[in-house]
């Protein structure tokens, strides 16, 4: 039995390939009972606490951490072997190429669970959600590239070539795109400066519309007449955007005219007539009225009120009922509405 285990292959014996096989199996009887002991009992407390954060580790530690464990034990079996430079030579690089991978891994899911955490502790609902989407996707892509140029700087190969040439090309690109950077950048500004959200309603220049979709070339918004307004974020951070989501309340003025035929008396009683109309809604803060001015064909008058609300629809139906009113309250005191006209004078010589 002891020449059997002294027999030589490959330049090692038989005892040192069942070394390594001993290891390799105590690791993963390790590994699975860290997984099955360990991992549930993790599973089962953070189930039971409101954070996330530990949600986060226990899913890293499945994902990543699990799987270097698996080749961490792959690993130390087979450094115990006598290897041919070859084959050392390619554990290494494996080594460097899986350990590059699942720390990138680990550093991108980091930065993507501290900006989703960021906006939720500052409020921000959903739609923000969607909008990070391409702010990670850009950071993911430039930190595999620098892990790429890192992995590359390891495994020996003389990365200042391939940096001279990417700054050479980048230079190039930049020259080429620079409608494509414009709109990157303008997609920057709207992320954190946040002149509007997805859901806002906003109106640029003579197009109106709610915000549907904000991507890193374009934003793309949905007009009340239906079709879809797609937008350079260029041309929406160099114009001037009014957003009525933000507004608080929405300040309403309006002019009626009454003709030069009514009465002083009655002229002296509009203003109280109307202002009793707008109080008499619900959700309004009446602000003044007054006789304004002499028309070409009409007395009028000028009046303001301020809806407390946002709503578009309430705005609308609210002067609707006071135009109702107006217009009943008129009639009941026989005060004529003016309209254009003009009266003609004629003289007739005899």
């Amino acid at each position: 039995m002891p020449n059997f285990l002294d027999k030589t292959y490959f330049g090692n014996t038989i005892t040192l390939y069942i070394t390594a096989l001993g290891v390799f199996f105590i690791c993963l009887v390790a590994i699975n009972i860290f997984k099955r002991i360990v991992l549930r009992r993790l599973k089962q407390w953070s189930e039971k606490t409101r954070t996330t954060i530990d949600s986060f580790l226990i899913e890293g530690i499945e994902k990543t951490v699990i799987p270097l464990l698996y080749y961490g034990g792959f690993y130390l079996a087979v450094t115990t072997l006598n290897l041919l430079p070859r084959i050392d030579k390619i554990i290494s690089t494996a080594s460097i190429i899986l350990i590059t991978f699942f720390s990138l891994r680990i550093l991108i899911s980091t930065l993507r669970y501290s900006i989703n955490i960021y906006l939720q502790r500052k409020g921000h609902g959903d739609s923000r959600q969607k909008e990070i989407k391409g702010i990670t996707t850009l950071l993911s892509f430039f930190m595999w590239a620098l892990g790429f140029v890192f992995l590359l700087d390891n495994l020996g190969i003389n990365v200042s070539a391939v940096i001279t040439g990417l700054g050479i090309g980048g230079i190039a690109i930049a020259l080429a795109a620079q409608a494509v950077l414009g709109d990157l950048f303008g997609y920057f500004v709207i992320f954190f400066d946040r002149p509007f959200e997805i859901g806002d309603f906003i109106t640029v220049g003579d197009k109106s519309g709610s915000v549907e979709y904000i991507g890193i070339k374009t934003t793309r918004v949905r007009a009340i007449g239906g079709e879809q307004l797609v937008f350079p974020n260029k041309d929406l951070t160099d114009s001037r955007i009014h957003n009525y989501k933000k507004m608080e309340r929405r300040r309403v003025v309006f002019s009626i005219g009454v003709t030069y035929q009514t009465k002083s008396k009655q002229l002296a009683e509009i203003p109280s007539i109307v202002k009793e109309i707008i109080e008499g809604q619900d959700g309004i803060t009446y602000d003044r009225g007054n006789f304004a001015s002499f028309g070409d064909s009409s007395l009028n008058y000028e009046f303001v009120y301020y809806v407390n609300s946002s709503d578009y629809y309430k705005y609308m139906n609210t002067q609707e009922n006071i135009n109702l009113k107006i217009f009943e309250e008129f009639e009941k005191r026989n005060i004529e509405f003016a309209y254009p006209t003009q009266t003609l004078f004629l003289n007739k010589d005899n």
